[in-house]
């Protein structure tokens, strides 16, 4: 193979999922039905203004006020939709909250249903058939590979996302943070954190 042809063969490799969905972002644009650059708009927002940001100012509100906490806890769809943070019509939240005795992991075995509004667009692993999978049946394990170690007496519970229910993992607030105002603390805030493949980061990282 030529060195052209062996830059040329790289350039094409893309995975099935992305090689579908460039195919069909072509065909709809070839036919009018789309434009390229309202997609990037789009794509764009989520990628750096959204991002995990919005989850993070959810969790720091969480961490700071109890209150709100328990608002959560009861009903986050209001609450997280009370610092103007929504959803598709139809698409409630649930808040799950980390502890000492339990650790929250979420996934979408059927697709790859994630919290835009808050979290921004999904990572590439969440959609993968190996984490969806994996993630159910040894999710010990799988967050072993993401380098979260868990005690072996600490209860992982599963929580499968649906198009009518996300989740938000809630992780537990990290020591030494007391007196932090909500703008501190959310930048602990991880986006793996809120899925529940990694933990808030500690002070000293900040």
């Amino acid at each position: 193979m030529s060195e052209n042809e062996d830059h040329h063969h790289h350039d094409n490799e893309l995975d099935p999922m992305a090689a579908r969905v460039k195919a069909l972002e072509t065909i709809l644009t070839e036919k009018g039905l789309i434009d390229p650059a309202a997609i990037d708009a789009i794509v764009e927002t989520y990628e750096t203004r959204v991002g995990p940001r919005n989850g993070a100012r959810v969790v720091a509100r969480a961490w700071s006020e109890p209150d709100f906490a328990e608002w959560l806890k009861t009903d986050a769809t209001a609450a997280i939709a009370s610092l103007g943070y929504t959803g598709r019509q139809g698409e409630h939240m649930q808040a799950v909250f980390n502890s000492p005795e339990r650790h929250n992991l979420v996934v979408c075995t059927l697709c790859s249903c994630y919290p835009w509004s808050v979290l921004g667009l999904p990572p590439v692993w969440y959609k993968a058939p190996a984490y969806r999978s994996r993630a159910v049946i040894d999710p010990r394990g799988v967050l072993a590979e993401f380098g979260v170690e868990l005690p072996a007496g600490r209860e992982i519970r599963v929580w499968d996302s649906t198009a009518e229910l996300r989740y938000l993992v809630i992780p537990e607030r990290p020591a030494g943070t007391e007196g932090w105002d909500q703008e501190r603390l959310a930048g602990l805030v991880t986006r793996d954190s809120m899925i529940g493949t990694g933990f808030a980061k500690a002070p000293e990282a900040a």
